[in-house]
């Protein structure tokens, strides 16, 4: 880390952080300007946070040079992540995009959602996603079927082959969950409950872990950094939008620059949200398309049998129909892409 001392920082003041930076086995070496102090210090900031040295008296800034997400950092690890699945599904690193599709709510219709897991299948998709537990706004709002919706899930998963992905929201609801789907969710607004990272940290079931409304990239690989610090390697970053000034025409912005520079930052995979990015189902294929072209190793789109009726996000929720038609387009984009040491191209001259 680099130390720059006030301009007014007495030698006591220099001496107590010299020392404290010693104690702390860092390789000290100290230069004097006409202005400021600057101290250059070489060691394990596990032992020594930047913040603790900055609270210092006579201190002005510290700067570090690595970044906080040790072990999500290119770094630590300079070759991608790849998170496989038993079936031989690969999400990251040069394999082609998948795709994630599904309704936001699991409903009590069996044959509907059957209906979207088959066109889903059809279409070359891997994944069937659904909401199961349901994090709402309004206490009033349709909460989720709970494991009756898991058990509908598992059934499609019978009859189509399709991995399942689905949130959780409760650390004691981890168990259970794990035994239905194959790929565990974290909603954006879990992104940073600690407690619930730690838990699935110390789980080895893949994890899909969404960008928080509000969150800045650091923030997001920090919460990434939780989990893969509690010993789970198998974490697949989304990006789902974020809240900015503008809401009049989307319910957020997506943040297409997320995906290049966390593929720059990062050796975890990233997938992307069009639905919730967006929440207009007008703006769900340039949007998949886009997040495609910047590097996106998937996509999650919400697709229902009757969005009309969806008990939830049916705005923003393809019908199979429009789904169908949609997908075709996508599939040949997918065909197209080609990653070559991380760098997107495509087989179009």
């Amino acid at each position: 880390m680099i130390i720059v001392m006030e301009r007014n920082a007495t030698k006591d003041d220099i001496q107590k952080v010299v020392q404290l930076l010693k104690e702390h086995d860092f390789k000290v070496l100290e230069h004097t300007g006409e202005i400021y102090t600057v101290i250059n210090a070489l060691g394990d900031k596990t032992a020594l946070s930047a913040e603790r040295v900055g609270s210092l008296a006579g201190v002005k800034e510290v700067k570090t040079i690595r970044e906080p997400f040790r072990l999500a950092s290119r770094d630590r690890k300079n070759e991608d992540t790849v998170v496989s699945f038993n079936n031989g599904v690969k999400i990251g690193g040069d394999n082609k995009p998948v795709f994630m599709v599904g309704p936001c709510s699991v409903d009590e219709n069996f044959d509907g959602l059957l209906e979207v897991a088959y066109a889903a299948k059809d279409a070359g998709c891997e994944f069937l996603r659904g909401g199961a537990f349901k994090p709402r706004t309004s206490p009033y709002d349709f909460q989720g079927l709970e494991e009756d919706a898991l058990k509908m899930m598992a059934k499609a998963r019978e009859k189509t082959g399709l991995l399942l992905v689905t949130e959780v929201m409760d650390a004691q609801d981890l168990p259970m969950i794990s035994d239905y789907v194959d790929l565990v969710q974290i909603g954006a607004r879990n992104m940073q409950n600690f407690k619930l990272l730690k838990a699935i940290g110390k789980s080895n079931k893949p994890v899909l872990l969404k960008r928080g409304p509000s969150a800045t990239i650091k923030e997001f690989l920090l919460a990434a950094e939780h989990i893969l610090y509690n010993g789970n390697e198998n974490v697949i970053l989304c990006e789902r939008g974020i809240r900015t000034f503008d809401d009049s025409y989307t319910r957020n912005t997506l943040d297409l620059s997320a995906i290049p520079i966390i593929k720059k930052l990062s050796h975890l995979p990233i997938i992307v949200d069009p639905s919730h990015a967006t929440g207009q189902r007008y703006l769900i294929e340039p949007m998949s398309k886009a997040a495609l072209i910047s590097g996106a190793n998937g996509l999650m789109i919400e697709v229902h049998y009757n969005p009309e009726i969806a008990l939830s996000d049916g705005k923003q929720s393809l019908s199979t129909a429009m789904f169908k038609d949609m997908i075709s387009r996508l599939m040949k984009l997918r065909n197209l892409i080609k990653y070559d040491n991380n760098t997107l191209s495509t087989d179009v001259e």
